[in-house]
């Protein structure tokens, strides 16, 4: 018995090809989304590094030219002058200790979290809490700065962090399904670029071992990592 949709197995069956170019990978993701909604297009990216060793971890953020698509609810955890700064950046929430003590007793209602250098040490009482859900602020992730103003915006207009995970993958939305093919592939190549600038330098062997185009609710499309090399080279 079949562990997958009907429409899924549908879907599924216009794939002729084992690998396609990016573009086409693309738009073939988009035309086999079946979802009533309007599906994110996700990209995930198996890259040649052992995040167990400390110098081959893959993190950061890309600002994606044509944004994603979302709505991103910003806590902004700042002081003094920062306050006003982050609040006319579009943060939809700022503070300090009366954040630090809602989110202790379970209050979340955000999706990504920045900070000031300064607010720090109270911020880091919420590791436990924050880490494990990826909303933790980091400076190498880029979302620990004094030009708070200036990542709030990032985020707001479609910044994205990312971060390899413990096989070698990093997951990223590249945008939604309503999105035009050529905007998809402008933010595809966008991360991809980011990716290569941040190869580490001790990765030996192949570095884009497998890349994957899907909607939501769609199956996985195969890009021909081999020509996404060649081109990034």
């Amino acid at each position: 018995m079949s562990l997958r949709g009907k429409k899924y197995e549908e879907a599924s069956k216009r794939l002729e090809e084992e690998f396609y170019p990016l573009e086409e990978a693309v738009r073939l993701s988009k035309d086999m989304a079946y979802a009533k909604f309007d599906e994110t297009l996700d990209m995930a990216i198996r890259l040649g590094v052992d995040p167990r060793h400390a110098d081959q971890m893959v993190r950061g953020s890309v600002a994606l030219p044509r944004g994603t698509g979302k709505e991103v609810k910003v806590m902004a955890f700042a002081q003094g002058e920062k306050v006003q700064e982050a609040r006319e950046a579009g943060a939809d929430h700022v503070g300090t200790e009366e954040y630090v003590k809602k989110i202790q007793e379970g209050w979340l209602e955000f999706d990504r979290a920045v900070a000031t250098p300064d607010v720090m040490s109270m911020v880091g009482r919420l590791g436990k809490v924050l880490g494990p859900r990826g909303l933790m602020p980091n400076p190498k992730s880029g979302t620990v700065s004094f030009e708070i103003g200036k990542i709030i915006k990032e985020i707001k207009s479609g910044s994205v962090e990312f971060r390899v995970d413990r096989t070698g993958i990093v997951h990223v939305p590249i945008g939604r399904v309503s999105f035009e093919t050529p905007h998809l592939v402008e933010n595809a190549w966008t991360l991809l670029e980011t990716l290569q600038r941040l190869k580490p330098a001790t990765s030996k062997g192949q570095y884009w071992r497998s890349i994957t185009v899907s909607s939501t609710m769609g199956p996985g499309v195969r890009v021909d990592n081999l020509k996404v090399a060649a081109t990034l080279r």
